[in-house]
């Protein structure tokens, strides 16, 4: 089975939008480099919903495009899908992704794309993985991602921390309770307006 990653972009204080879902100045290096992330073909790779290729520092290019290369599924929550109505059916990365929720797809959503509803992190995970093979599971950092890294079903905390403070918000790790155990950091990239950290989950 493939690497089971959370992550998501991030204030120093720990949060990934503000209370309405607002993420400010969060991904603003996405857009202020000269790299293109994906190189060449016309696939665009923009959770913003602007329709603009992201383009940031060479650093950050290399660092997210072998990350975004390797995902085979992304693992969302009900509320984030319905915040970016699932990217149309074209997630950023991968080819499958999964979503953690007590309701159905909606019915007649894009009948072409693999996206398939799950009751329950743990089931959740069985099916990302099942659909990744080898490949990397991506976990949205959040309540969903808090409920999966509490469950001990994370290999690693993937972190772009951007130098603002929000004070309060949705938190990277949601409602988790009790205190859980990382590594070292074993990256520790220094792009331009972000710092990419990656952490092992202790066990």
């Amino acid at each position: 089975m493939g690497t089971v990653i959370m992550h998501n972009v991030v204030s120093v204080d720990g949060f990934i939008a503000d209370e309405n879902d607002d993420v400010g100045p969060l991904h603003d290096w996405y857009f202020n480099g000269d790299t293109p992330i994906v190189q060449g073909g016309d696939q665009q790779y923009d959770h913003s919903g602007s329709g603009s290729d992201f383009r940031v520092s060479s650093t950050s290019a290399e660092y997210v495009r072998t990350m975004w290369e390797s995902i085979g599924t992304i693992v969302m929550g009900r509320h984030l899908f319905d915040l970016v109505n699932g990217w149309e059916g074209r997630p950023p990365a991968g080819d499958h992704v999964v979503v953690v929720s007590h309701r159905p797809k909606p019915e007649g959503w894009h009948p072409e794309a693999s996206y398939h509803f799950v009751d329950g992190v743990t089931a959740a995970i069985d099916k990302a993985q099942k659909l990744a093979g080898e490949r990397t599971v991506a976990v949205n950092a959040g309540d969903v991602g808090g409920q999966i890294l509490a469950a001990g079903l994370v290999d690693e905390v993937a972190m772009d921390v951007v130098p603002v403070v929000f004070g309060s918000g949705k938190r990277y790790f949601g409602g988790i309770h009790g205190q859980h155990l990382l590594e070292d950091p074993h990256v520790v990239i220094q792009g331009d307006g972000v710092l990419h950290l990656k952490f092992g989950v202790r066990r």
